[in-house]
């Protein structure tokens, strides 16, 4: 398949530029897959398209302040990296802008010295390996030197840090929001699970994988870059008993459908594991465990638009995104929401 047959055409003013003050408040676009039809709802809506029996699988990951600038040592400049991957204890891989002026062996000083980074390596795909030194706890000094890593199509600053967090993040290590996720109050998953909705957490840290664009032509040759994460043995069994009973997964964002579309086995079952993950969804796809999807709407020629594509098809999911326009839904991180029954 080609990458321009997931081009659609979206006007700028559409892309989300902050969070709406009330998550629930969203609008949802419910999709049949099966009959293609469309309803416009709001996101607290979502408990009447939910079943006793179904199980709800959301991401618990907590996106850290990842994106770091400082300078080369006596240089008057701005060079920005953006953690993506924790190798091991002090080495991260990292994205770096601009590449030209870090070349291994160089170092870069953040803040009043508090940090620097020194580049061990540069990767095939033009990513950094970068060891950094410090005195004290990294994580304390990432909080005080890091920013939100907000995508390059957000303008505006965002005043509330936690609004880039779902609330129920947990682990902390993704350099994006799982943003499907920011849809939910804890007053609207209470609800869920009154109505006898199983509702159980994996982590998967959004890194590179997630966002990195699709350059080739030819979507098949597209390498997805890998991503850490987690299942628990107690939540592959409230899976698993769901989907032997007849109930219906239903993941929460495009990072918990990878995840368990990574672990499914050929009996439609999920086992307790935690690795890394670089599977590349698109048409063409057989879903192992996710029967329904709960996520955002996604960039044109997007590795996440291919992924909704593989489940609803790709002709559905572009009448679908051009009936969106039409009725001005507010696209990607901070906008509306699509559930995909």
């Amino acid at each position: 398949m080609r990458k321009e047959d997931f081009y659609y055409d979206l006007p700028e003013e559409l892309i989300a530029q902050h969070p709406i003050s009330n998550r629930e408040d969203s609008r949802l676009m419910v999709l049949d897959k099966a009959t293609a039809s469309v309803e416009h709802r709001h996101f607290r809506d979502i408990i009447d398209y939910l079943n006793e029996g179904d199980c709800l699988v959301l991401n618990d990951t907590r996106v850290i302040p990842a994106r770091l600038f400082g300078s080369r040592k006596g240089k008057d400049e701005s060079i920005e990296f953006l953690l993506l991957k924790k190798i091991d204890i002090n080495k991260w891989e990292t994205l770096v802008k601009p590449g030209k002026k870090v070349r291994p062996g160089v170092k870069v000083i953040f803040g009043d010295g508090e940090l620097e980074g020194n580049v061990l390596s540069i990767g095939e795909d033009g990513t950094r390996i970068v060891e950094f030194e410090y005195d004290g706890i990294f994580e304390e000094i990432l909080d005080k030197l890091g920013e939100m890593p907000l995508p390059p199509y957000i303008k505006e600053k965002l005043e509330d840090k936690e609004r880039y967090q779902t609330v129920y993040s947990k682990k902390e290590g993704s350099a994006a929001a799982p943003t499907a996720g920011l849809h939910f109050t804890k007053e609207l998953l209470q609800k869920i699970e009154d109505k006898g909705v199983k509702i159980v957490y994996l982590t998967l840290h959004v890194g590179l994988g997630t966002f990195r664009p699709v350059k080739e032509e030819n979507i098949e040759e597209h390498h997805m870059h890998s991503e850490y994460f987690e299942l628990s043995k107690e939540a592959a069994e409230i899976i698993n008993n769901t989907k032997k009973s007849g109930g219906r997964v239903i993941a929460v964002g495009t990072t918990s459908t990878r995840t368990l579309e990574s672990i499914g086995n050929q009996e439609n079952l999920v086992v307790p594991k935690s690795g890394w993950t670089d599977i590349f969804i698109y048409p063409g796809y057989k879903f192992k465990v996710v029967d329904c999807l709960i996520t955002n709407f996604h960039l044109p020629e997007s590795t996440l638009i291919m992924l909704v594509s593989a489940l609803a098809g790709r002709e559905k999911i572009l009448n679908a995104y051009n009936i969106a326009v039409k009725e001005k839904y507010r696209f990607f991180s901070f906008g509306d929401a699509m559930f995909i029954k």
